[in-house]
C-alpha cells in the first residue's frame, strides 16, 4: 500500500472520531514528509534507519509507513477502517444517501488544518458532487479570516483547481466559491459586497457579542437576512454543548420573526451537523418547518474526516421531520446555483 496515501487515510478516520489535533496532525506531517520521497528511496530509508531517525516520525508513523512498504495494509489502519464501518449516527440514513453537497467548510487558508485539494478528496470519497468552501471572513482574526486581497486570491485558486481537475477522466466533486461572512453588530455583512457578488454560496453567521439582549440580536440577525447576498443562515444560535472549546447557551432573539424573514427572502436554516454544535435546537428547527424555511445540512468540517458530520445532520433532520425537498443540499448543482443566483 502506499505509505503517504496510509498516513493519509489514518488521519481521516481519527478526524471523524474527534481525536485529538495532536494526534491527527502526526500522521498528516509524516505523509507531507515522506511524500517526496520515490518508492524506492523510501524502502530504502525505512531498511536502514534514516526514516526513523527523522524529525516528525514517531514510532507509530515509522511502523505504517514500514508496513506500508512492505506491501500491506498497517494494522493501525485496518482497525480504523472497521471502527469506520460503524455509522456515526443511528439514523438518517436514508436521507444522508439524498445529500449531494456540503455548502460549509473550511480550509487552511482561515482556521481549517488542511488544503484545499485535501477536502475535495474526501469530498470524493464520501460520494459528494459538490462542496462549497466557506473560509471566514476578516473581522474573525482569531480564525484567521480573509481579506479582501487574500478571498480574491482564493477565487483565482478555486478556478485552477476545478479547470485542473475538469480535464480528468475521473469524477470530480464541483468545487463552489463561498464564505462564512460575519454578520456584524450593525447587521452588516463582513465583505465587500462586490466580493460577495462573484460567490457561489454565502453562509452568513453570528460570532462575536452572542450574548446580546434578545432585541439587539434579533435585529442584527434580521439584517444580516434581509441582504441579498445571505443565501444561509449559519449556526444560528451560537451554542456549544461539548468539545475542546467548552460549552455556550444559544443566543437569545425572537426566533420566530427570524425564521419568518428567512423565509420571506428564501434563505436557508442551517442544520450545523458539528456534534458539539446540534445548531439549531429541535424546537427551533421546528419553528423554522412552521415558517416555511428551506433547510442546508452542513458539516461546518475544518478538517477532510468531519466532512462525515453530515451523517449527524441527516438524523436530526430526519428526527424533526424535514423533508428532503426542502434541503437545499439535496438538490442537484444546477439548481443550487440557479437558487442562489449563480446558474452558468
Amino acid at each position: 500500500m502506499d505509505a503517504t496515501a496510509a498516513l493519509n487515510e489514518i488521519a481521516f478516520w481519527l478526524e471523524r472520531e474527534r481525536a485529538t489535533t495532536f494526534k491527527v496532525q502526526a500522521f498528516r506531517k509524516a505523509a507531507e514528509l515522506i511524500g517526496g520521497f520515490s518508492p524506492a528511496e523510501l524502502a530504502a530509508r525505512t531498511a536502514d534507519g534514516r526514516l526513523k531517525r527523522m524529525k516528525g516520525i514517531g514510532d507509530r508513523t515509522f511502523e505504517v509507513i514500514a508496513q506500508a512498504v512492505d506491501g500491506g495494509v498497517p494494522g493501525y489502519l485496518a482497525d480504523l477502517r472497521e471502527r469506520g464501518a460503524e455509522p456515526l449516527a443511528a439514523g438518517g440514513h436514508e436521507l444522508l444517501a439524498d445529500l449531494r453537497g456540503d455548502l460549509h467548510t473550511h480550509s487552511d487558508w482561515s482556521d481549517g488544518g488542511s488544503p484545499i485539494e485535501s477536502m475535495l478528496d474526501a469530498a470524493r470519497m464520501l460520494g459528494r458532487e459538490y462542496l462549497a468552501l466557506t473560509d471566514h471572513s476578516p473581522t474573525l482574526r482569531i480564525a484567521n479570516g480573509l481579506s479582501a486581497e487574500r478571498l480574491t486570491e482564493q477565487l483565482d485558486v478555486i478556478a485552477g483547481i476545478g479547470a485542473a481537475r475538469a480535464s480528468t477522466d475521473h469524477p470530480q466533486v464541483r468545487l463552489l466559491s463561498g464564505i462564512e461572512v460575519d454578520i456584524l453588530e450593525d447587521g452588516t455583512l463582513d465583505q465587500a459586497p462586490e466580493l460577495l457578488d462573484r460567490l457561489d454560496i454565502v453562509v452568513a453567521s453570528v460570532h462575536s457579542k452572542l450574548r446580546s439582549d434578545s432585541r439587539t440580536m434579533t435585529r442584527r440577525m434580521l439584517a444580516g437576512i434581509e441582504d441579498p447576498h445571505t443565501r444561509v443562515l449559519g449556526h444560528c444560535t451560537g451554542r456549544l454543548l461539548n468539545g475542546s472549546r467548552g460549552t455556550r447557551p444559544p443566543s437569545d432573539f425572537d426566533a420566530k420573526r427570524v425564521f419568518a424573514a428567512c423565509a420571506a427572502n428564501d434563505v436557508a436554516v442551517e442544520i450545523n451537523a458539528r456534534p458539539e454544535r446540534q445548531d439549531p435546537p429541535d424546537e427551533l428547527i421546528q419553528l423554522a418547518l412552521d415558517a416555511g424555511c428551506l433547510f442546508s445540512i452542513d458539516s461546518d468540517a475544518h478538517a477532510p474526516g468531519q466532512l462525515d458530520f453530515l451523517q449527524y445532520g441527516a438524523e436530526r433532520a430526519v428526527r424533526n421531520g424535514v423533508p428532503a425537498e426542502r434541503i437545499i443540499t439535496t438538490w442537484p448543482v444546477d439548481r443550487l446555483l440557479e437558487w442562489s443566483g449563480r446558474e452558468q
